[in-house]
């Protein structure tokens, strides 16, 4: 990282983003020439950027107004190349003085993983990607997960891909998904801060060079009405004082104590968090049965119907046991959302919580006694569980949830009972970067 030797050209540029509470990437750009000065003094932003909504409204609340202002501050050694004199680098909202605001997200999952370490753990983060090309390959050539699919934008990805490495981006691999379009990148796992930082990197890459293609790449949770959604699992592993605790242990698959406690935490604190992680006016679309999204609120191992998938410690799984969280949407701000599970993680693990059953069966097929409950979709559930959650007060502290309850209650008031096509259609493009 950093930005390297050589000389500046007098149109380089770096450009400081942040994500908002609605999932969108806002940004400040200053001349390369002045790197200094965007990561000591910063650029100037509005408090009330906390509470931009997907569609630019200012959804202002007793703290979030049209008086105070806020700093956008780099670390040059985070800056990326994306090329073509285009500089990228994570940025911290600051206070005038310096000092961290306490309505910084990527400082909130900050806070999340020293929580972790104070305790001994530590937690490594892996993003996934997926998105939806317009304008692209005819209909007719498309085969879900199929090598035609690829290779009909095997430029695009040949672009991607060179991209990425100028930006030293740890790309592991690209597919084709289910959706007429829709394609996938795995992000190698991190540090969660440096994830969900490559995260919002890996977005903005996949637009930029769609945008050179000549395509539009999507990241909206439900591009078409009635289409295939897009999804932005993450996948976590935990150790304890260097051990794994997903693997090696007494329990089903493997899991330590500690590791069923983090999964049971997990799936404790979901309904909690579903307005953070899938809580957008499109979320509930995808957030069905039989969508592979995750809306059944269980585990299983290799259960792609489960909120959380076990990955077992096997041969094929290069990385070690992990848990694949499938609720996340693109629409989620990913620095709150890994900090939404690492944090419901913990609070498992402190507790002590019982690892529940497994579900080894699609959840769908289960009723009665042994049905399994769905994660909310209804404005009201989310966002009445998220505001008495004393959890996710004490993971974001009240600014960020003040922001975030007035951003999707706008979200939601205004568009939810909006014929779906045209809501689909209105923010098709609204978390491409």
């Amino acid at each position: 990282m950093g930005t390297g030797g050589g000389n500046t050209a007098s149109s380089d540029r770096v450009v400081g983003s942040i994500v908002d509470m609605a999932g969108v990437s806002r940004a400040k750009v200053f001349p390369r020439s002045r790197l200094s000065a965007f990561a000591e003094a910063g650029a100037g932003a509005s408090s009330s950027w906390s509470v931009f909504c997907v569609d630019d409204h200012l959804a202002f609340t007793p703290s979030f107004s049209v008086t105070g202002d806020l700093r956008l501050r780099i670390d040059p050694d985070e800056v990326r190349d994306l090329g073509n004199g285009t500089y990228w680098a994570p940025a911290n909202l600051c206070e005038q003085d310096g000092t961290p605001s306490q309505s910084c997200t990527r400082g909130a999952l900050r806070r999340v993983t020293t929580r972790l370490a104070e305790s001994g753990l530590s937690a490594r983060t892996g993003h996934e990607i997926e998105f939806t090309l317009f304008d692209a390959a005819s209909t007719e050539e498309w085969s879900a997960y199929g090598l035609n699919a690829v290779l009909a934008q095997e430029e695009f990805f040949e672009r991607l891909l060179a991209a990425a490495s100028s930006a030293e981006l740890p790309i592991e691999q690209v597919h084709a998904e289910a959706g007429l379009n829709q394609f996938e990148v795995s992000l190698a796992p991190a540090d969660p801060v440096e994830a969900a930082d490559n995260a919002v990197l890996a977005r903005a890459l996949i637009s930029r060079v769609a945008r050179v293609q000549g395509l539009r790449a999507s990241f909206s949770p439900m591009p078409v009405a009635g289409g295939a959604g897009n999804g932005a699992h993450q996948h976590v592993s935990f150790t304890e004082r260097g051990l794994p605790i997903l693997s090696g242990g007494p329990g089903p698959h493997g899991l330590t104590l500690a590791g069923g406690a983090a999964v049971a935490g997990i799936l404790r604190a979901l309904p909690e968090f579903t307005a953070v992680l899938a809580g957008s006016v499109l979320s509930h679309l995808r957030l069905r049965p039989g969508m592979w999204s995750g809306v059944f609120r269980c585990w299983g191992l290799e259960n792609r119907e489960a909120a959380v998938r076990l990955c077992a410690d096997t041969a094929g799984n290069p990385h070690g046991a992990n848990l694949e969280i499938k609720p996340i949407d693109p629409s989620a701000n990913p620095y709150l959302s890994s900090a939404a599970i690492l944090g419901a993680a913990h609070d498992g693990i402190t507790g002590g919580l019982t690892l529940p059953d497994e579900v080894s069966v699609d959840p769908a097929d289960l009723s009665g006694t042994h049905a399994v409950d769905l994660l909310p979709t209804l404005s009201s559930d989310m966002l009445g569980a998220f505001e008495s959650s004393a959890l996710a007060r004490d993971l974001f502290g009240p600014l960020i949830m003040e922001a975030l309850v007035a951003v999707r209650g706008y979200e939601h008031a205004e568009y939810r009972a909006k014929p779906v096509d045209e809501v689909a259609q209105r923010f098709r493009y609204a978390w491409t970067s």
